[in-house]
């Protein structure tokens, strides 16, 4: 007994001894443990520090390569500037070239039509002179006859008592006496026409004592003689005294150079070639029509047509439209401001300027290959805002002048850049590039129902497991678009016909029935008026869901209308 005793107690001691072993063991791999966690988190930290500092670099780097395009774009636009520019370069030198040969051979016909208007002058003097000579000799005849010298005067011998033959340039009005009044003469003077011609002939033959026949036609083709030049000056002065009247007379009575250049510093200096085979004068070019542009002046492009019809219009309706006072290069800017960038060469293409901004519609947004219902949107609100604002071109803010105390009146002229500013300011400076070409700036944010904080995660690419995140965002939204608009958007959200906005969402057209297939051709030029965005926005038309944001109206949802255009892909 006292032996098994024994026995278990050294082997619980041997258990013990084991262990102790063990724990000392385990506490020796904890201590490496905590070890390992304390330089794990060390390393940790380091990470993130270093994703930090990433993050920021990445957002420079975005930055500054945002600078880059704009610059690369900028230089694109210089290059189709100076090319356009060599372009019309050419066109003048080709004109000068043209006026100069016209001008040469101007010259030339009218050098030769005074000679010709000279020798008919020449020609009828003489045939004047030569009637009044034979008068004379006539009278001379019958004089003779009268003191019976017939018998002794011999053909052809019509010498005076001086023996000089009778000039054939003294005429009864031109000698100075009065020859009285003469007999006709009888039938028996008039019977030696023989005689006659040889006198014609000595008189032809010898030189007039007043008019010096042969000298004259010597003189009239050297330079300094009676031939007069300066006529054809004078004429070609009033021509340009005509010309310089032309730029105070009203569009229909400009010349077809002046149409051309107008054209040129329109943006359709392409069409200038066309323009002056065609063009007679502006009111040619004010009554044409959609087909003429095209069949006549070559523009093909449906924009570029649309571009000249309203401005015509405007001509013809006398009216002084401030929207047209924004030209397609501002137009390039502005979508730089909204955040639509990705467009710029589309737009620029259509030359698409203020005025046709204000009659936009969702056709020509298509055709311009903006298909996002979200793009769509942003575009409406923006020029909702350019509405308000009376096209003024400096009305979206671009940089902040206070970080707090941002009214809604202030909130809904921001700009992209501006929001991202926002972002920055609270916090989100990491998702701020994100918005590069979404389309986000102020009017989309306030005056667009559907837009919420959720949006504006989905845009910034939040995950929605980040509700930390998302609620951040969501509360500063919310303080930024005022307790008004947030209800507005509250109803919007919690009604039954709510859809979300997605990135997904495209604009189709609409699709036409049978009925309208014969119609197509007859249609073809006819001006759209669903406008993407109306210049008069009914407040009573959205159901009395709309509010006044320091005199911005809020846009209603899409309606009814629009929906049947709107289509989702996955």
């Amino acid at each position: 007994m006292f032996t098994f005793t024994l026995q278990l107690r050294t082997s619980l001691e041997t258990q013990k001894l084991d262990l102790m072993a063990e724990v000392s063991d385990l506490k020796i791999k904890l201590v490496g443990m905590e070890k390992e966690q304390s330089e794990y988190e060390e390393k940790q930290n380091k990470a993130e520090g270093l994703l930090q500092e990433l993050r920021h670099l990445k957002i420079k780097v975005e930055e500054l390569e945002n600078e880059r395009n704009q610059y690369e774009w900028k230089l694109k636009a210089t290059k189709a500037e100076i090319a356009q520019l060599q372009e019309q370069l050419a066109l003048k030198d080709a004109e000068i070239e043209r006026l100069q040969s016209q001008l040469s051979r101007t010259s030339s016909h009218s050098e030769v039509a005074e000679r010709d208007q000279e020798v008919q002058r020449l020609k009828i003097g003489m045939e004047s002179l030569l009637a009044a000579n034979e008068e004379k000799i006539t009278t001379l005849l019958a004089i003779c006859i009268k003191c019976d010298y017939i018998a002794v005067l011999n053909p052809g011998d019509t010498e005076n008592v001086d023996g000089t033959i009778v000039s054939d340039d003294l005429s009864p009005l031109s000698s100075g006496t009065d020859s009285g009044p003469q007999s006709p003469l009888s039938p028996e003077n008039r019977k030696s026409p023989k005689g006659i011609k040889k006198i014609w002939g000595k008189i032809r033959r010898t030189q007039s004592g007043n008019f010096p026949a042969d000298d004259l036609g010597l003189a009239e083709f050297r330079r300094g003689g009676l031939r007069a030049t300066a006529g054809p000056r004078l004429s070609r002065s009033k021509e340009t005294k005509g010309q310089k009247s032309d730029y105070n007379a009203p569009f229909a009575q400009w010349s077809t150079e002046r149409v051309c250049n107008w054209l040129e510093d329109f943006g359709l200096g392409q069409y200038v070639i066309f323009a002056r085979q065609w063009v007679t004068s502006g009111h040619m070019l004010l009554t044409a029509t959609p087909q003429d542009m095209e069949k006549e002046m070559g523009i093909k492009h449906p924009l570029h047509r649309k571009k000249l019809v309203l401005a015509i219009k405007s001509i013809n309706a006398k009216q002084d439209e401030k929207s047209a006072q924004l030209d397609h290069i501002w137009v390039t800017r502005w979508l730089d401001d909204i955040g639509l960038p990705q467009y710029k060469d589309q737009f620029h293409e259509a030359r698409v300027d203020g005025r046709m901004l204000q009659y936009l519609t969702v056709n020509d947004l298509l055709f311009l290959k903006v298909t996002s219902q979200l793009h769509h949107l942003s575009i409406k609100c923006a020029i909702h805002v350019l509405h308000i604002n009376g096209f003024n071109p400096h009305c979206l803010r671009r940089r902040p002048v206070e970080e707090s105390n941002s009214s809604p009146s202030e909130v809904v002229q921001w700009s992209n850049h501006r929001v991202m500013e926002w972002l920055r300011s609270v916090d989100l400076a990491e998702y701020a590039p994100n918005l590069r070409g979404s389309g986000v700036h102020g009017a989309l944010i306030l005056l667009e129902p559907r837009f919420n904080g959720d949006t504006l995660a989905m845009l910034l690419n939040i995950p929605p497991q980040k509700t930390l995140l998302r609620r951040h965002l969501t509360t500063n939204f919310n303080v930024l678009i005022g307790p008004e608009a947030q209800q507005e958007k509250r109803e919007i959200t919690e009604s039954t016909a709510y859809t979300p906005l997605t990135t997904t969402a495209k604009v189709r057209p609409k699709k036409l029935g049978f009925s309208h297939f014969g119609n197509l051709r007859k249609k073809k030029f006819d001006e759209s008026t669903d406008y993407i965005c109306p210049m008069d926005t009914n407040p009573g038309a959205t159901n009395g869901s709309q509010k006044n944001y320091g005199g911005y109206k809020g846009l209603s949802p899409v309606t009814d209308r629009e929906l049947d255009q709107v289509g989702h892909t996955d």
